[in-house]
C-alpha cells in the first residue's frame, strides 16, 4: 500500500459524527477501493489495456461501523478471485471477537437488551435481538457435539436432578424441566454426562432419556441418585438395571410436610440418628425404631417412612467413603443454582432449543473433569456384583 493510501486510511480512521463527514468518508473510501481494485486487475475501471489481469463483477454491500456512524460500504467482486479492503481487514478481525463478546455475554446471563447496550458501549451501532439469537444460535452446534459425544468405560454413579425454568408452547407459558445427568466413573473422576428438557415424572421420557445416554457408551450404573421421581426410578431399573437412591434431602422435605412447624425440630431431630449409625444394619434397625415412636402422633408420617425405606438408605450397600457423596443430589445443587441463575435472566425462553443452548453452553464451561472420590474405593466396583434392585 502507498504512502498516501496509509495517510488515507489514518484519516478514515479519525472520523468525526457528522452527516457531512460521513458522506466524506464514503466517498474516499470508494475511491480507496476504486484504486486498489485498479492494482489488483491492472487497468482502472472500463480502461482498455494490455496488461489488464482481471475484470469487476459488480459489488456486494457490506455496513461498516466508523466513530461517524455506520457506512455502507459497496465492496467490488472480481470475475477472477476475490477482493476485500485492506483498510477493513482489522474490522474482521474485531467482528468475530465482538461476536464471541456477544455468546460469552450471553452464556453468563446477560439478557438480549442488555447485550444491545454493552455492543453501543462499545462505540458500535446497537444490535437488535434478532441479530443476538442469530449469533447465540452458532453455539448450538458446540451443544450438539457436546450432549451427543462418546461416553467411555464404566460409570458406577450417576446423580440426575432436575430444574424448572418457563417456556413458550403454543401461545401459553409453561414450566419445563431441565434434566442434568452428572457421573462418576471408576478413576473417581465427575463429568457431566447428559442434558435434557422434558416432563420429570413421566417414565417413557425418563428411558428415552436413560437409553440415550446408553446408547452413547454408558455403562457400569450401579447407584442412580435423584429426587423421588417415580417414572425415573422404574427407567433406572429397567434401563440400567440399577439400584435407586432417594434424595435424602428431599426425602426430609417431604417427610416435614407432615408435621407442623413446632413438631419439626423434633422430628429432623429423630431422623438424623437414623443416618449417623455406622452401617445398614444398624440403620435399618433405627429407623424401625423412629417409626414406631413417631406411629402414635404422626401415622401418616410413620406410613410415609416404611414405604421409603429401602430407597433411602440404598446408598449404604456401597463403600462408606462415598456415603456422604452418594446420599442425595447435592453434588449437582451448586450447579443447578448457577443453571437457574442464568435462566432467571432469560424469564420465558422462547421453546425448548433456546434453554439447550443456554445450558449447554454453561455445561460445556463447567464440564473439565474432576477428581471427586478416592481412585482405591472406585477400582475394584468393576468386578462388584450390583445390589438387588428395590422393588
Amino acid at each position: 500500500m502507498t504512502a498516501d493510501t496509509i495517510a488515507l486510511t489514518e484519516l478514515l480512521e479519525k472520523g468525526a459524527e457528522t452527516d457531512l463527514l460521513r458522506e466524506m468518508l464514503s466517498f474516499m473510501v470508494h475511491r480507496l477501493m476504486d484504486a486498489e481494485v485498479s492494482q489488483l486487475c491492472g487497468a482502472g475501471h472500463g480502461e482498455r489495456s494490455p496488461e489488464r489481469t482481471n475484470q469487476r463483477n459488480g459489488t456486494r454491500s457490506r455496513p461498516w461501523d466508523t466513530r461517524a456512524g455506520r457506512l455502507e460500504v459497496r465492496i467490488p467482486k472480481l470475475r477472477h478471485g476475490s477482493y476485500f479492503p485492506s483498510f477493513l481487514e482489522p474490522r474482521r478481525t474485531a467482528e468475530r471477537a465482538l461476536a464471541a463478546v456477544i455468546q460469552e455475554a450471553y452464556v453468563h446471563g446477560v439478557s438480549t437488551r442488555s447485550v444491545d447496550d454493552l455492543v453501543k458501549a462499545l462505540g458500535l451501532e446497537g444490535v437488535s435481538k434478532s441479530e443476538v439469537s442469530r449469533i447465540c444460535a452458532e453455539l448450538d452446534g458446540q451443544v450438539a457435539a457436546f450432549r451427543n459425544r462418546p461416553i467411555e468405560g464404566d460409570w458406577p454413579y450417576l446423580w440426575i436432578d432436575a430444574t424448572y425454568v418457563k417456556t413458550r408452547e403454543a401461545g401459553r407459558v409453561v414450566s419445563t424441566a431441565v434434566i442434568i445427568a452428572v457421573g462418576v466413573n471408576t478413576d473417581g473422576r465427575r463429568e457431566v454426562l447428559g442434558l435434557a428438557t422434558g416432563p420429570s415424572e413421566a417414565e417413557i421420557f425418563w428411558t428415552d432419556f436413560l437409553r440415550s445416554l446408553t446408547r452413547r457408551g454408558l455403562r457400569g450404573v450401579k447407584l442412580v441418585i435423584s429426587d423421588a421421581h417415580e417414572g425415573l426410578k422404574a427407567a433406572a431399573a429397567k434401563t440400567l438395571r440399577a439400584t435407586w437412591q432417594r434424595c435424602r434431602v428431599h426425602f426430609m422435605r417431604n417427610a416435614l410436610a407432615y408435621v407442623g412447624a413446632t413438631q419439626r425440630p423434633m422430628v429432623i431431630a429423630l431422623l438424623k440418628t437414623i443416618f449417623a449409625q455406622p452401617d445398614r444394619a444398624a440403620a435399618q434397625a433405627q429407623w424401625r425404631d423412629v417409626t414406631d415412636r413417631l406411629r402414635g402422633q404422626f401415622p401418616k408420617l410413620a406410613a410415609f417412612l416404611e414405604a421409603a425405606e429401602a430407597d433411602v438408605l440404598a446408598y449404604m450397600d456401597f463403600p462408606k467413603a462415598h456415603w456422604s457423596k452418594l446420599h442425595s443430589t447435592n453434588p449437582l445443587e451448586r450447579l443447578n443454582a448457577e443453571v437457574k441463575r442464568r435462566c432467571d435472566v432469560v424469564g420465558i425462553f422462547p421453546n425448548d432449543a433456546a434453554v439447550i443452548r443456554l445450558v449447554g453452553a454453561l455445561l460445556i464451561e463447567w464440564a473439565v473433569q474432576r477428581r471427586y472420590m478416592p481412585l482405591e474405593a472406585l477400582a475394584p466396583m468393576g468386578n462388584t456384583e450390583l445390589p438387588a434392585v428395590a422393588a
